[in-house]
């Protein structure tokens, strides 16, 4: 059996590397690129990894995927990249999704890459199946010198749509809030989506435009055949390294001011609001529990609690929470007992994700799943498909999605406030696009 060859290569500017390289595999329909912009998040491990090409793929639905994913990997011990439907959920508990995917994006996917780039900032290397030097530094030279044409926006007139209007949201909102009152559920992550149909997307630029907004830890530009993700997360999933594991749920999130005496009175405003905290100490235990599932007894530990961070965007509250992996459980045993990530779903997790599936408009799809990579040595990092522009060229429709948490001081006027605020940058994105909000 061949062996992927590393070779290594100095480079003098790896953002114009990173432009040309997605350029130069415009029409590749297997892609995926990781993007840390150099983030102050702990435990990361590339400044920048593309996969590209796909030697071999597997797309599955709920029901046995993640036993096809398992019989995959076993099959390919070796770089693989894909995505983690939301609606998983169905496959691991008694629950289901009553309402229509408009984009119609695989529930899971997965490719081995032709090719794998790291980035940083001073050099790439390059993880293929090229034998020699001499072919591997051709490649690299042919990237170089790819001739990047600056993206230009269209010229569509294009309506981006509510898929519930304020008082439609408000009314739901309030009807979760009633089971939060009787106690059948402590908190829950309710969603709203926007959508356009008959519109033309260029998924490049909207990345670029994106993640120059953002510049968010997790940002993400992906393609599987005819399906994009145009992602400028904030929030880590879950990591494996070794034996560790590693998941950073966010709840709270406040806006970002100029004026810097303000600024630093909204984050510190941020930490000390009780609802806040409440919201995020109810996910923190939420995954302390995912997590001791495949654990060794007593090593689940909250390394930070209401950390706060600051985005382009947003100050969002971030905790950590690490554990280490029983021998007798395999890398996808801590996907299957953690997905999905209980920031967006709710506390108790399998009754708050049934309440959001009766009241919520949309099926999620991608949003609120997961995008990430396994390495040959079976570690993995996977995000939160939040802050994301989802796309389907063959159908010329794309969506995004926002949400919040509700807890019993929720106010949903100003939950859906949040839920805007959240949207501004895909809002500005679209607006380049030629596509605005009705």
């Amino acid at each position: 059996m061949k062996q992927r060859q590393l070779h290594q290569f100095p480079l003098l500017d790896a953002a114009s590397f990173k432009k040309n390289l997605l350029s130069f595999y415009a029409a590749e329909k297997y892609l995926v690129y990781l993007e840390s912009n150099q983030g102050s998040l702990k435990f990361d491990s590339y400044a920048s990894l593309i996969g590209v090409g796909a030697i071999d793929h597997i797309t599955c639905k709920s029901g046995t995927a993640f036993e096809q994913l398992n019989t995959f990997r076993a099959a390919h011990q070796d770089w693989m990249f894909g995505f983690l439907s939301y609606d998983l959920k169905n496959e691991l508990e008694d629950l289901e999704s009553t309402h229509q995917d408009l984009l119609e994006v695989p529930e899971g996917c997965f490719f081995v890459p032709e090719l794998v780039f790291e980035i940083s900032e001073k050099q790439v290397r390059l993880h293929s199946f090229i034998a020699l030097q001499k072919e591997a530094q051709e490649l690299i030279q042919k990237i170089q010198e790819h001739s990047f044409s600056k993206p230009t926006s269209t010229s569509q007139k294009a309506v981006l749509k509510a898929k519930d209007s304020k008082e439609a949201y408000l009314q739901k909102a309030y009807q979760v809030l009633d089971h939060i009152h009787r106690g059948d559920i402590y908190e829950a992550n309710f969603c709203t989506q926007f959508y356009a149909e008959d519109v033309v997307v260029d998924a490049q630029k909207a990345f670029y435009d994106l993640n120059s907004i953002s510049e968010p830890p997790f940002a993400v530009y992906a393609r599987y055949q005819s399906f994009y993700a145009i992602c400028a997360s904030p929030e880590r999933y879950l990591k494996k390294t070794g034996n560790q594991l590693i998941s950073q749920p966010i709840k709270g999130t406040a806006k970002r001011s100029a004026d810097s005496v303000e600024d630093e009175s909204l984050k510190a405003a941020l930490f000390n609001d009780p609802k806040e905290r409440s919201e995020n100490v109810m996910i923190v235990d939420l995954v302390r529990n995912d997590l001791s599932k495949t654990a060794v007894k007593g090593s689940v530990a909250v390394e930070e609690l209401f950390g706060i961070y600051s985005f382009k965007q947003v100050h969002q509250m971030i905790s950590t929470v690490t554990a280490e992996l029983d021998s007798k459980y395999t890398a996808i045993d801590a996907l299957k007992t953690t997905f999905p990530m209980g920031s967006m779903t709710g506390a108790p997790k399998i009754s708050a994700m049934e309440i959001i599936d009766k009241n919520e408009s949309f099926k999620r799809g991608w949003y609120s799943g997961a995008i990430g990579y396994f390495t040959p040595h079976d570690d993995f990092d996977f995000n939160v498909v939040i802050r994301t522009i989802l796309y389907n060229e063959d159908r010329k429709a794309l969506s995004f999605s926002v949400g919040s948490a509700l807890t019993a001081a929720a106010i949903p006027e100003k939950e859906y406030e949040e839920c805007l605020l959240k949207a501004k940058a895909l809002f500005e994105v679209l607006a380049l696009q030629g596509i605005d909000f009705d």
